[in-house]
């Protein structure tokens, strides 16, 4: 947690999100998010931003089509711009300004230790 002027820079934990292909888990999406938010604003939320930007990443993630053979090709930028759109609306003011990824990677379901 660092403060810079107004704005305060803020960790999300890692979130892990199925990818299933024909009814069957074939892997999963681990993404992590850095986001600035106004720090006044912050300091006033009885629910910190963390839950609502992990519940609306992991229904896009989930939800969204992902082409996990590719994931190098998915529109990280919009992703992160509609997070911020989303968690706004949810908070009812704009305390979100801006939502960076600090990790994105697919695992698959075999690569994964039992």
């Amino acid at each position: 947690m660092k403060k810079g002027g107004d704005l305060e820079r803020k960790k999300t934990l890692p979130i892990n999100v199925p990818m299933i292909a024909n009814g069957i888990v074939e892997g999963y999406i681990v993404a992590q998010f850095i986001y600035l938010a106004d720090a006044k604003n912050l300091e006033a939320l009885s629910i910190p931003p963390d839950d609502f930007i992990t519940d609306e990443a992991f229904r896009l993630l989930y939800s969204g089509e992902v082409d996990f053979a590719h994931l190098e090709k998915y529109n990280l930028q919009g992703l992160t711009k509609t997070l911020a759109q989303k968690i706004n609306l949810r908070l009812g003011k704009e305390i979100i300004k801006d939502v960076l990824v600090e990790e994105f990677t697919y695992v698959p379901k075999r690569d994964i230790s039992r």
